[in-house]
């Protein structure tokens, strides 16, 4: 089967892109999924029978033409920096690592960049500044992410305090997907349809073409500060979040021990004191280091952002760094992804601490929802145990109205953003009805509903 499948591939795509060598199947069917201990026995053992790196949309649809022929599953990797094992392959199949897909192809005067799959954020950043333009919101893992990949498996990241998630002010204006339909298509999603296969782990169709919204280039600043507790830094790292007075792009507090992981930063750290972490618009960095001191906080350090090659990138601590450089300090610690509520938080958090002591750690990142308003949106800390004590703090947080997108589990339904109204469901159904585009991951599909 699969001296097979290589050797099909191998006549529609250069053969020195079709990889069949036991490391390289390894490294490219796996990505961050080993930050949950649940889904780390579960996937590394997965792998692709081939990988294909193809360099034109023409290429991807001769690959999927061929593997819907041979019924052969197909998986689509970015650049790996998922946390759910969104491009790990549970079937085996063909691994299609759109990475050589690469180019920036413009950026429109009115600030959209349109690009291909396999280009990295951190290119985009540095190519959009030169013109006056900068990233809306980026994941903490900028300098490897693909924008294909932040599509198929994000949903914010730093600038999201200011222009909100991937789903949210046409942040991601259109793009062209081929399906895996008999024959394939090429079919342009633009407006409202972009949900159809937005954050959908590759399931439902494959990127090749990108129209990304961005924002008006700012030069911002880079500040820390340290608050003697939790809740002093809570509130007034809320405060900037919420004042549209403040133009910020990150605002993350982060509660002892958490700062005492950043090893390569500790001069910006203060034992036993909860962080905060804030970019603000140069302009108004006196301004803020002042609201710092009126609240009781100390200014540990202040630093420009030129770029993805900043040093120190703060942003490298923030979002899910967060988790990685816990990990770093304690293999035990893994996360949560959550959302609290603006108004009821502080009650919230009370509840988690009384219930969990430390095996919570609080660690929030605000962001602008679809609405326009400001929450606490979360990646605490978590000391794990066992899977069942893991699955009682997610079933209690849902108790007690905090969101929670469960990271542990490998299927869309409760791992990521699947939409309340089936809309990627009904993608799948029309756009891959033999379920052969990164099978098990949307457990809701079934063959024989999408047979009509």
């Amino acid at each position: 089967m699969l001296d097979g499948i290589a050797a099909g591939l191998s006549e529609i795509v250069d053969p020195a892109r079709v990889l069949t060598a036991p490391a390289v199947l390894d490294r490219l069917s796996h990505d961050f999924y080993w930050y949950s201990p649940v889904l780390r026995p579960l996937l590394k053992s997965k792998t692709g029978d081939v990988a294909v790196q193809p360099v034109s949309v023409d290429e991807v649809l001769a690959v999927l033409r061929f593997a819907g022929r041979n019924e052969v599953p197909v998986t689509v990797r970015g650049a790996g920096t998922g946390n759910y094992g969104q491009c790990v392959p549970l079937e085996g199949g063909i691994v299609l690592d759109l990475s050589l897909m690469d180019k920036l192809e413009e950026i429109t005067p009115d600030g959209v960049a349109v690009c291909q799959p396999g280009l990295r954020l951190a290119v985009l950043e540095t190519e959009a500044r030169k013109k006056g333009w900068e990233l809306r919101m980026y994941p903490s893992t900028l300098v490897k992410a693909s924008v294909g990949g932040f599509l198929a498996g994000g949903s914010g990241g730093i600038g999201s305090v200011a222009h909100g998630g991937l789903r949210d002010f046409d942040t991601v204006r259109a793009f062209e997907v081929v399906t895996m339909e008999d024959p394939p298509r090429l079919v342009l999603h633009e407006g409202a349809a972009v949900h159809e296969i937005l954050h959908a782990w590759g399931t439902n169709g494959v990127l090749t073409r990108i129209w990304f919204a961005l924002a008006p280039a700012v030069e911002w600043t880079q500040l820390t500060a340290a608050f003697d507790t939790y809740q002093q830094a809570f509130r007034f790292t809320q405060s900037i979040a919420v004042d549209a007075a403040w133009t910020k792009r990150l605002a993350t507090v982060f509660e002892w021990p958490i700062p005492s992981f950043f090893a390569p930063i500790k001069q910006v750290v203060r034992a036993g004191k909860a962080l905060a972490l804030i970019m603000i618009e140069t302009g108004q960095a006196q301004a803020l280091r002042a609201a710092v001191d009126a609240a009781g906080g100390e200014v540990t350090f202040t630093g420009s952002f030129v770029g993805p090659r900043t040093q120190p990138l703060l942003s490298d601590y923030t979002w899910n760094h967060t988790t990685l450089w816990a990990m770093k300090a304690d293999p035990a610690y893994t996360y949560l992804q959550c959302g609290f509520s603006p108004a009821d938080c502080e009650e919230q958090f009370r509840l988690l601490r009384e219930r969990y002591g430390n095996e919570i750690l609080f660690h929030i990142e605000f962001m602008k929802n679809g609405d326009g308003v400001v929450i606490p949106g979360a990646l605490p800390v978590v000391r794990f145990t066992t899977e069942e004590r893991l699955n009682d703090m997610i079933e209690y947080c849902r108790s007690i109205g905090v969101f929670v997108a469960n990271p542990h589990v490998n299927y869309l339904e409760d791992g990521g953003r699947f939409r309340a109204d089936n809309i990627q469901l009904k993608a799948k159904q029309k756009y891959d009805p033999r379920g052969l585009l990164n099978p098990g991951k949307m457990i809701s599909f079934r063959k024989e509903v999408a047979t009509r």
